[in-house]
């Protein structure tokens, strides 16, 4: 085969024969006769009469056979041109930008400079700034990878799957070389190469030309390059809490599809279940993390952040991924993904704070548990109020099982399961789901399976609270919990109380008993 042929095979196959995405998108048809004129038609009339077939028309250009038809042929190659020219810049106008064209731009960009070598974390954060540049700019199409903060959001961290799967290809392809702290650009990516080879030879080049017509995008990779090192943390910081919004957004429209309408239309939360970040104009220098429970949102503490916000606290409420959107969208997520969320909310709030406290309500006093005892080092303190260890309902020791049966009639059938969901007894019906994935039961019984040994590493001052009358919890599981815990500085409040939600309606002085803890342990120590 012709280099050409192999070319095409194998760049245009993987249409045909790979798992390709790839966005289509019809623009306005091209007409060709905007860029004829009145003397192309004058002499197409001329001549019309001596074309007799298609290869008479074909041939007008390499074999004419007068000057009319010498003089066709030239317009006709001209006009050719100029349609090719028409249609190529409407297909690059309408061009789906995704993160290759972007770092292949930053590369070339860096050639032209004579820069041989780009530090990877500087790459990493230039990606992002151009991301977080450009979805704000409605002229041009961004692929819903850069769009979706679930598929970028972990560039400047390194651990982007997508970014790692173009740099394998450079690498393969031998443009790029790795090491510990930079990538390198080899001489091949600086090479030429002919129209048919330059798709298999070099593919960075290809996709900085497919977008260099667009020339609001170079300017945004380059200006995102220039603010790399200077831009602050706090900047970041607030892309962040904006990709977490647009999170919830994403999750929201993919689960109020029709197909998920069996679960979503008895579900009775209505209250926004947005992450918030307030922040006062005077603050203490602390900030407080809350995570909220299981089937929950943000707005289950709400009320508790204003009221820490008004005394000068930098509060954060984070959202549990799966929450607040559909009880399908629980089902599909483990609770590392939870965890995630919690980790980055604390991410979050060390950029704004010196001193940052965890605060996690039932799951998510489990998760905070977690991180305190994972990154000590982030966190000052941590409270955790109705912890789950063990559960009033003896139902949930079957959990594993149903989840197992469920899994199993998965693999072997189209079938759901025997019972995906079951039906939750609400306490706050704004705010809490209504049904209840059984695999999400399953993975907090993983949870708390994987944080009670970690307890013991807990050395920051803790505080836990508990309803001596919890009708979810079982009372003993305070007593588990606590005399797991090591550290140092440890506290136990009993609260009065029949109702699971204490923090949230702040029973029997739950949010008075938090306060003291972080005057004598947080607040006494910055004074």
């Amino acid at each position: 085969m012709s280099t050409r042929q192999t070319e095409e095979l194998l760049v245009e196959g993987n249409i045909l024969l790979k798992d390709t995405d790839m966005d289509l998108r019809m623009g306005k048809p091209v007409d060709p006769r905007e860029k004829w004129h009145w003397w192309n038609r004058y002499v197409l009339n001329m001549v019309a009469t001596e074309l007799q077939s298609l290869d008479d028309i074909f041939a007008v250009y390499a074999a004419s056979k007068n000057w009319k038809q010498k003089l066709l042929g030239y317009y006709f190659r001209r006009s050719a041109k100029a349609t090719r020219n028409q249609y190529m810049e409407k297909i690059y106008a309408n061009l789906t930008i995704n993160l290759s064209h972007l770092a292949s731009t930053l590369i070339v960009y860096c050639i032209e400079r004579d820069q041989h070598q780009i530090d990877k974390k500087c790459f990493y954060k230039t990606l992002y700034i151009a991301i977080k540049s450009l979805q704000n700019n409605n002229s041009i199409r961004l692929h819903r990878s850069l769009l979706n903060p679930d598929e970028y959001s972990d560039l400047c961290a390194g651990t982007s799957k997508r970014f790692e799967h173009f740099i394998r290809i450079a690498e393969a392809s031998e443009l790029i070389a790795t090491d510990l702290k930079s990538y390198q650009f080899l001489p091949k990516l600086y090479a030429e190469f002919d129209f048919d080879a330059i798709r298999m030879e070099n593919l960075i080049v290809v996709y900085s030309n497919e977008v260099a017509p667009i020339s609001v995008v170079k300017k945004a990779v380059v200006l995102a390059y220039k603010q790399c090192t200077k831009l602050t943390d706090k900047q970041l910081a607030m892309w962040m809490f904006h990709d977490e919004i647009l999170s919830l957004k994403w999750d929201v429209a993919r689960y109020s599809k029709a197909r998920y309408d069996d679960i979503n239309q008895h579900e009775t939360a209505t209250a926004s279940a947005q992450p918030f970040l307030l922040r006062p104009k005077k603050g203490n220098g602390v900030g407080v993390v809350l995570v909220h429970g299981l089937l929950a949102s943000p707005a289950e503490l709400k009320d508790y952040a204003e009221m820490l916000f008004k005394q000068g606290y930098t509060v954060f409420g984070v959202r549990l991924k799966g929450h607040g959107t559909s009880p399908h969208d629980l089902r599909a997520l483990s609770y590392e993904d939870w965890f995630a969320s919690v980790q980055r909310g604390l991410q979050i709030m060390n950029t704004f704070c010196d001193a940052s406290v965890l605060i996690g309500f039932s799951t998510g006093g489990t998760l905070a548990l977690k991180l305190a005892a994972e990154s000590p080092e982030q966190v000052q303190a941590v409270v955790g109020v109705s912890v789950p260890v063990k559960f009033v309902d003896k139902a949930f020791t079957f959990v594993p099982l149903l989840h197992g049966t469920n899994k199993l009639l998965h693999w072997v059938s189209s079938m759901e399961g025997v019972k995906p969901f079951v039906e939750n007894d609400q306490e706050h019906k704004l705010i809490n789901y209504k049904n209840v994935p059984v695999k999400s039961l399953y993975e907090l019984r993983r949870l708390i399976i994987d944080v009670e040994p970690q307890l013991s590493e807990i050395q920051i001052p803790t505080l836990i609270i508990y309803a001596d009358e919890d009708p979810v919890v079982q009372v003993d599981s305070a007593d588990i919990v606590f005399n797991a815990l090591t550290a140092k500085h440890k506290k136990l409040t009993t609260i009065h109380a029949d109702r699971h939600g204490i923090l949230m309606e702040n029973i029997g002085g739950t949010w008075a008993s938090i306060d003291e803890f972080l005057h004598e342990h947080v607040l006494s120590k910055r004074a």
